[in-house]
């Protein structure tokens, strides 16, 4: 992957979905052997699990991008979709679908969800959200770097904000209160039901 190329803005919509990429690949390549099972902040996942189930969300990228419905694609990326190379899976997966969204008007489809139809610029927000508030809870399972890229975070947390309230969406755990003073990080952390450890 050129990681030039890799910083381009998708699609031209002014969305950082390649450096929310970036951002969660630099994590996953960060995964020693050992950590694999390593619990993360979402509870019911290890490491290898959130990296699976980002990685399946970006599988799905160039079929929902060309067309396709939910029930079109199937079971096709349920289960594991990490083989025995998780982190060639996810490259893989990753430029797949930042490929998906450099095609000219790709921001501008009708994108088939599982709750309804939505423009593509809805889903590539909500794609690139997930990226970044999942990168930090990478970076926790595996004891790496927690501190997130400040364009990244004021980006989330503006969609994020925007979402209203988060509580039964199911999406992230129920939000908590931020500290006294906060900045966007520990702010952005605690709408999704996390604590700042950074």
């Amino acid at each position: 992957m050129a990681p030039r190329r890799q910083h381009r803005r998708a699609a031209q919509t002014g969305t950082p979905y390649p450096e929310a990429l970036a951002a969660f690949g630099e994590r996953v390549r960060l995964v020693g052997p050992d950590r694999w099972a390593s619990a993360t902040p979402c509870s019911d996942w290890s490491v290898r699990d959130l990296v699976n189930h980002l990685t399946a969300e970006q599988l799905w990228v160039p079929e929902l991008l060309t067309g396709a419905t939910i029930a079109e694609v199937g079971d096709r990326f349920d289960g594991d979709v990490l083989g025995a190379d998780p982190v060639a899976a996810w490259s893989a997966a990753a430029e797949a679908a930042r490929q998906a969204w450099e095609v000219p008007g790709a921001a501008g489809l009708t994108v088939h969800l599982s709750f309804g139809d939505v423009s593509g610029q809805y889903y590539l927000d909500q794609l690139t959200t997930d990226l970044v508030v999942h990168a930090w809870d990478l970076a926790e399972g595996i004891g790496a770097r927690t501190r997130l890229p400040p364009d990244l975070v004021d980006f989330a947390l503006e969609k994020i904000s925007g979402y209203g309230d988060l509580s039964g969406s199911g999406v992230f755990d129920p939000p908590l209160p931020a500290p006294e003073g906060a900045g966007p990080q520990a702010r952005l952390l605690a709408l999704t039901g996390r604590r700042d450890t950074g």
